[in-house]
């Protein structure tokens, strides 16, 4: 096996969004004078991201076609209010002020590049908008590691469709046998990217789920039992191991 790029995915895998978000949405609540309306800040959030997810199965399924009129939506949702145009847009670019405050790389993504610059060649995929990744992984800082950035809005398919990991592979060039795949999603990155053809890997940050693999075993029950050929890890620091067994740099995972 030679793999001669890695794919990644943003939200969750090489950036910190929950802990972003999280931060984002207790800092506007608050200054929204908005706290005493939910019960904790879990609550406020699980109906922010409930509403997200919402919003962008209305778009990726064709529903609505216009990602700015879907955010005003969710902002409305939200609030229960029938604002304005003017008044959602506003509501929801101060909520971004406090989101992007709390912006941040997870601490291990630097050294993996770093350790992958001189062997492996890389670009995005990920089922958001290229405006809003390509802003975001140029705040960061990384915007410049990455060949191409991909996104379900512009590709008109999201993940797991393999359409849009074989879009990944047209970008750089390769057969998706010579691609990897790293997202933290297990469904829609890892067994998505696997049923593609890619090399799939997912990173498992919360260490505590179980997956099945060719070969391997799983706690029984979990959803993730029935996920196959991807492998698994807990930190980018065993990525450089499983993609170059010669590296020193980590070691390949033990939850393959």
């Amino acid at each position: 096996m030679t793999i001669k790029a890695v794919v990644w995915d943003v939200d969750d895998t090489i950036f910190d969004y929950t802990t972003a978000d999280r931060a984002g949405m207790r800092g506007h609540l608050a200054a929204e004078g908005l706290l005493d309306g939910y019960a904790s800040v879990e609550q406020a959030l699980a109906r922010w991201r409930e509403l997200t997810d919402q919003q962008w199965a209305r778009f990726a399924s064709g529903e609505t076609t216009d990602w700015e009129e879907a955010r005003r939506d969710r902002v409305r949702a939200f609030l229960d209010a029938p604002l304005t145009h003017e008044e959602a847009e506003a509501w929801f670019h101060r909520y971004m002020g406090h989101y992007e405050a709390a912006w941040a790389l997870f601490p291990d993504v630097l050294p993996v590049l770093d350790t992958l610059a001189g062997s492996h060649r890389h670009a995005v995929l990920s089922n958001s908008s290229i405006r809003v990744q390509d802003r975001k992984l140029s705040v960061l800082g990384v915007r410049d590691r990455f060949e191409s950035v991909l996104c379900a809005a512009e590709l008109g398919v999201s993940k797991p469709a393999a359409e849009a990991f074989h879009a990944a592979c047209d970008a750089l060039a390769l057969p998706p046998h010579e691609v990897a795949y790293v997202g933290d999603h297990p469904e829609i990155d890892g067994q998505g990217a696997a049923d593609a053809g890619l090399f799939s890997v997912w990173i498992d940050r919360a260490g505590g789920s179980a997956v099945a693999v060719p070969g391997g075993d799983a706690a029984p029950g979990r959803p993730t039992d029935r996920l196959v050929g991807l492998r698994r890890i807990v930190s980018l620091g065993e990525l450089p191991g499983i993609l170059r067994p010669d590296t020193r740099f980590g070691a390949p995972s033990t939850f393959r």
